[in-house]
């Protein structure tokens, strides 16, 4: 009988599980897809010769985060790579905001479109740099960070107090004309709010953006070479050094509750897996409470909070093989990993209403990789592995563009999208079209068969808006990893920070779990040399 079973091989899962086999624990780890990682895998299936992701690709969060450099994935094979540039924001007057590590090359970038945005944007990093160590600590602990939020706030205050905290929690929008005559900031920053559903608009975008940003200007967007899957491969060789053990092709049906606490799980195949100490759940939200558990071993008002919940929008993405490089009208955006294809704030604002109205979008904004600039292994020399991604609705009442996408996602559906996604992207890089040698669409539908988590292709675990962070995380009251089931965990990012490769819900899991698990004594003399650690320094 394993110490604990975790449910789920994403990342988060992975993370959970490495951390208790470090603390001696035997792990067993079960996936329901036939591989493990989750939204962190590759494979060729556009072209043989080609390495495509399946979902996530660009790592800005893994490479900031204390809990992955903990695990050391780089002395289990993990190699990561960076394009020359971060990313890039090119416009159809063929003007191009530019992200580079460099922040000289940054700047020079948006003193281009507008002079003296440069200054601008190095007051911003000059913010971000003062409350760099505070943030990350914050955002990489569990709810709520005691401690972090007290250095945090220290750092803060010396950065402009209630000031800083008011532009943080701006519509990144306002923050962009509060700080930049010209539109190239405002586009970085607007652009990257928008990895999650945050619209121009939304109150908190502008820090979510203006952090993206900076950990991008900070860390890159890198990637792992040879494929996303290599971070996956990574945790999972270092697990089983430790004797931990995954086992894909098991999908779990129910969490096996007996005399108030979980004591394992049972799969679709009929197998009870027991756990002596801990159940650790990498699944969503609805999944776990809706799902898994029988409804008579949850609050009522846990229930009817769940009604409640909020996915992040859905998503619609196409992978490509292509016979060349991208003809990018925008020269600068040929050196970038990441390119937001959008012409100007107000698109922005445009494609995120006609998603709040349910209407398809007839001018997606695009996410688009390229990933063998990013690392040239991806696919032959003078060609490129790429993709797009953009937003849509859950449920579809019309197409802004009037073309008959019902939401139906069957193949008509889905051709119809993969078209106007190219179509957009030509709006940039005429001639893109004819490098096309392969295809590949991955609708709403066929994410989530791909990853339960992504329900209706939503890839964030729940909206990032702010109803729905910190303490409303995952449900109001509910920050924590700890579930109103003695014994079992929220791994996910449904779960406090959230969404992103960083391994923090996992680690907040695995944590929570041993701290629950400690022999009495042992607890009270670890908060005894504490207590006396911090009064001594304090003498």
């Amino acid at each position: 009988m394993p110490d604990a079973v975790v449910i789920g091989a994403g990342p988060n899962g992975l993370v959970a599980a490495n951390i208790l086999a470090d603390a001696g624990w035997s792990v067993e780890v079960l996936e329901e897809q036939p591989e493990p990682g989750g939204a962190v895998r590759h494979d060729r299936g556009v072209d043989p010769a080609f390495v495509n992701d399946l979902f996530s690709s660009f790592y800005p969060l893994a490479a900031a985060s204390p809990v992955l450099a903990a695990l050391h994935p780089e002395e289990h094979g993990l190699r990561w790579s960076h394009a020359p540039s971060v990313l890039a924001h090119p416009l159809t007057d063929g003007s191009c905001a530019v992200l580079d590590r460099n922040i000289d090359i940054t700047a020079a970038s948006l003193d281009t479109v507008e002079p003296g945005d440069g200054a601008a944007w190095r007051r911003l990093h000059d913010v971000w740099q003062n409350l760099r160590p505070g943030l990350l600590e914050a955002l990489f602990t569990p709810f709520p960070p005691v401690r972090a939020t007290a250095r945090l706030a220290l750092r803060l205050r010396a950065a402009g107090g209630l000031r800083m905290a008011r532009s943080l929690m701006l519509p990144v929008r306002r923050l962009g004309e509060e700080e930049f005559r010209g539109e190239g900031g405002r586009l970085l920053l607007a652009g990257n709010a928008l990895h999650a559903d945050l619209a121009p608009e939304s109150a908190g975008s502008g820090g979510f953006g203006w952090l993206m940003a900076m950990l991008g200007q900070t860390y890159g967007f890198p990637v792992p070479a040879g494929g996303s899957g290599a971070l996956t491969s990574a945790l999972v060789r270092r697990l089983q050094t430790r004797g931990g053990r995954v086992r894909c092709g098991q999908r779990v049906e129910h969490v096996v509750v007996r005399g108030g606490r979980a004591v394992g799980v049972r799969t679709a195949g009929g197998d009870a897996v027991p756990a002596r100490r801990a159940v650790l759940a990498d699944v969503s939200v609805p999944a776990l409470y809706g799902e898994l558990l029988d409804p008579g071993h949850l609050p009522a008002l846990l229930l009817d909070d769940l009604r409640r919940f909020q996915w992040d929008f859905a998503t619609f993405k196409v992978d490509w093989a292509l016979d060349g490089p991208v003809p990018w009208q925008a020269e600068q955006a040929s050196r970038a990993g990441t390119v937001h294809l959008a012409d100007g704030m107000d698109e922005l604002t445009r494609f995120t209403a006609q998603i709040a109205m349910r209407q398809v979008p007839d001018r997606p904004f695009l996410i688009f990789g390229q990933m063998t600039t990013s690392d040239a292994t991806r696919s032959p020399q003078g060609t490129e592995s790429a993709w797009a991604y953009t937003h849509i609705p859950h449920e579809i009442r019309a197409d802004a563009a009037d073309e008959g996408i019902t939401g139906s996602w069957d193949t008509k559906d889905q051709e119809l999208m993969a078209d106007r996604v190219e179509r957009q992207v030509e709006r940039f890089a005429p001639g893109f079209r004819s490098l096309v040698r392969g295809r590949r669409i991955l609708a709403p539908p066929t994410l989530e068969a791909l990853d339960a988590n992504l329900e209706g292709g939503a890839i964030n675990g729940g909206t990032t808006a702010l109803h729905q962070q910190l303490v409303f995380r995952p449900l109001p009251g509910t920050g924590r990893p700890e579930t109103p089931v003695p014994g079992l965990y929220l791994a996910s990012s449904g779960a406090h920070p959230g969404g992103g490769v960083h391994g923090a819900p996992g680690a907040n899991a695995a944590r929570a779990a041993l701290r629950r698990n400690r022999p009495p004594g042992l607890a009270r003399a670890q908060r005894l040399l504490a207590h006396r650690d911090r009064t001594g320094a304090r003498r």
